[in-house]
């Protein structure tokens, strides 16, 4: 199947400069971006039924802006407020500093990873050990870094604020791409879900990150593009040689199928 429409499952980028744009003047391909999964943050009901106390604990653990927004939004709904003695664990600066929406940012307060990963916070964590911890999940979260922890004797317990959930996409319009991309677990299940057959007719499916390569094999997928991988660090990259070693293939078989001048 020649590629001539391709899905991002991401929002659109602000800037023209993305490899995308490029790509698709170069190789004469559509691409469209839309999202296949929605965050929808849980109701305070929805969250007391967890039977969690925010105000039992003594410090928060973030993965992500998302987690942030929902932790506080949750806190103003149900009227609690977070006393300035708490601390905060996150696992990289740019979640640590978009705490300052919501509270007044002090580096004693605020600790996070240097190199993106939860296990540069454990040396300030274990210089605390009577510190009690939660960690802000959304439904669908990676239990690794709970068992990290834990192999350093550091009991986390977990919260879900916000989950996730596929968005409304017909599979007739799923069936016009002859490639999407895909970036998260979730993202995979969103497609399954409104297109069980996508894969079927050549259409092609291309992944990044281990986790999301990892969920499209289990359900019986094979991504024909993977990022990131010893060739290529990004997706984008792995799509052009793609699409430029389709194109020089059609190019060779063109050339091979030209009927012979008769003498």
């Amino acid at each position: 199947m020649s590629v001539k429409k391709i899905l991002v499952s991401q929002p659109r980028p602000q800037s023209e400069r993305s490899p995308y744009f490029d790509i698709a003047k170069r190789y004469g391909v559509q691409i469209d971006f839309h999202q296949l999964i929605q965050v929808v943050g849980l109701s305070a009901r929805e969250f007391r039924a967890q039977h969690i106390n925010l105000l039992d604990y003594t410090a928060f653990i973030f993965s992500s802006r998302t987690g942030i927004d929902h932790f506080f939004r949750l806190c103003e709904e149900m009227r609690i407020t977070i006393p300035e003695d708490k601390h905060y664990y996150c696992s990289s600066e740019s979640v640590g500093n978009y705490l300052q929406k919501y509270i007044q940012y002090r580096k004693r307060r605020v600790f996070f990873g240097a190199t993106n990963k939860f296990d540069d916070v454990v040396p300030a964590m274990l210089r605390r050990p009577d510190e009690k911890y939660l960690m802000i999940c959304s439904d669908v979260h990676n239990d690794d870094t709970i068992k990290m922890f834990a192999s350093h004797n550091i009991t986390v317990d977990t919260c879900i604020m916000y989950k996730t959930q596929p968005v409304k996409i017909t599979a007739k319009e799923l069936r016009q791409y002859d490639m999407t991309v895909l970036f998260t677990p979730t993202g995979v299940h969103a497609l399954k879900h409104n297109c069980h057959d996508y894969c079927a007719a050549g259409r092609i499916i291309a992944t990044f990150g281990p986790s999301t390569t990892s969920a499209a094999e289990e359900i019986g997928w094979t991504p024909a593009i993977v990022a990131p991988s010893a060739a290529f660090t990004s997706i984008t990259a792995a799509i052009e040689s793609y699409l430029s070693s389709e194109k020089d293939g059609a190019a060779v078989k063109s050339k091979n199928s030209k009927p012979k001048q008769p003498k």
